[in-house]
């Protein structure tokens, strides 16, 4: 089979038809473990049987309605998403890249309107926070920049877990702080404990809103629904989508504070965000993750992950790092290296930064799948040395 596909992604040719829980099928009817996830978007799996009931009976009733009306799954998902949060208001649109705009222009404004205009919007190195024009001028990768010059003015960027080189960086005319509390496409660098409660002390003390990307390790990826929990750190605003909706497109801005009413009639919009379908799926997706033990389970196969991993001791292994099932296994050797030998070996994986292998198993992945797919990866890293 062929396509007329843009050339803007390394495909591995393998053309997927099914998958149920955490395996997926080939055209050909050889089986796969997951352990992407879709980029870590199909949290519940594949075919979950609630979820891919609430998109049907959704889909019977009303898919898309525009935000000048209100639909039951919207209202309801709004309630339950800053409940579970403890967050004021939230802006619902369709991808990552979307709630950094938001993000972007909540920052802005507030700044210019209440800060004595101030429009500098600081973020990481290695930072990834979409490919949009804004999301791209705010993510801190030079490899992603080349070619699309000149950038949205005023962003900066420093390296992460470094709290001095933060100290200096936001001064009197910055808006906002974005950061990853993991850095994903960065190379799943988590971000310590010490440094997001430098960052937010900071901000706190300066003014400046503190905003979590956390598209990636939200929606219980790492064991709490959002990473940032982790630290005892409740920034000003927080991005979610990947795994919102286990599959269905969706993203999201959680405000609190100040930052939940910057935004006003007229500022902003998103023809799709927040519909019926999507807003239905993401409710099956956070009642999951409200299921007694569910996230401690979340954390236990990921710390189970990591530590056998480095149990391992393969030499091209020089470290593994994450938290929950958001793992890093850093190895010595060209990382698509391991991606190709894991896919030949029925495993499907990612790559991250440099020198990442990245592990984003659906949520709701079982033990014989771990060690299924365990055993893959190791026969792969063994047969890369």
């Amino acid at each position: 089979m062929s396509g007329l596909f843009m050339d803007t992604y390394k495909r591995t040719g393998l053309v997927l038809a099914k998958g149920q829980g955490a395996r997926v099928w080939d055209e050909a009817g050889a089986a796969y473990v997951d352990f992407a996830s879709g980029i870590g978007v199909n949290s519940l799996g594949h075919g979950h049987p609630a979820l891919v009931a609430a998109i049907s009976a959704q889909a019977s009733k009303l898919i898309h309605v525009s935000n000048y009306y209100d639909s039951g799954p919207a209202l309801a998902l709004s309630a339950e998403l800053c409940g579970d949060a403890g967050y004021d208001a939230v802006f619902m649109c369709n991808s990552g890249t979307e709630a950094n705009e938001c993000a972007i222009k909540i920052a802005r404004k507030r700044g210019n309107a209440a800060r004595d205009g101030r429009s500098r919007i600081v973020t990481l190195v290695g930072s990834f926070h979409g490919r949009t024009m804004g999301a791209l001028s705010a993510t801190g990768q030079d490899k992603l920049h080349a070619n699309f010059q000149p950038f949205l003015p005023g962003f900066a960027h420093v390296p992460p877990n470094d709290p001095a080189a933060l100290d200096a960086a936001l001064g009197a005319d910055t808006c906002a702080l974005f950061l990853e509390p993991i850095l994903g496409e960065g190379g799943v660098i988590p971000l310590s404990v010490e440094y997001l409660r430098v960052a937010a002390r900071l901000c706190s003390e300066r003014g400046i809103l503190l905003v979590a990307d956390e598209v990636q390790s939200g929606v219980g990826r790492t064991g709490t629904l959002l990473a940032s929990e982790q630290a005892g750190v409740k920034p000003d605003l927080v991005l979610l989508a990947k795994g919102l909706a286990g599959g269905i497109p969706i993203g999201a801005v959680l405000a609190c504070g100040e930052a939940a009413s910057v935004l006003g009639r007229g500022d902003h919009g998103s023809t799709f965000g927040g519909g019926p379908l999507a807003t239905a799926a993401a409710r099956v997706v956070l009642s999951t993750l409200r299921q007694p033990g569910f996230l401690d389970a979340v954390k236990a196969k990921g710390e189970r992950i990591s530590r056998t991993v480095s149990s391992w001791n393969i030499p091209i292994v020089k470290e593994v790092r994450g938290r929950g099932l958001m793992q890093g296994v850093v190895v010595a050797v060209p990382p698509d290296k391991i991606k190709a030998l894991c896919l030949e070996r029925g495993l499907l994986v990612l790559t991250a930064g440099e020198d990442a292998v990245r592990l984003l198993p659906p949520l709701v992945i079982g033990e014989a799948e771990i060690d299924e797919g365990l055993a893959a990866l190791r026969s792969a890293l063994e047969a890369a040395v």
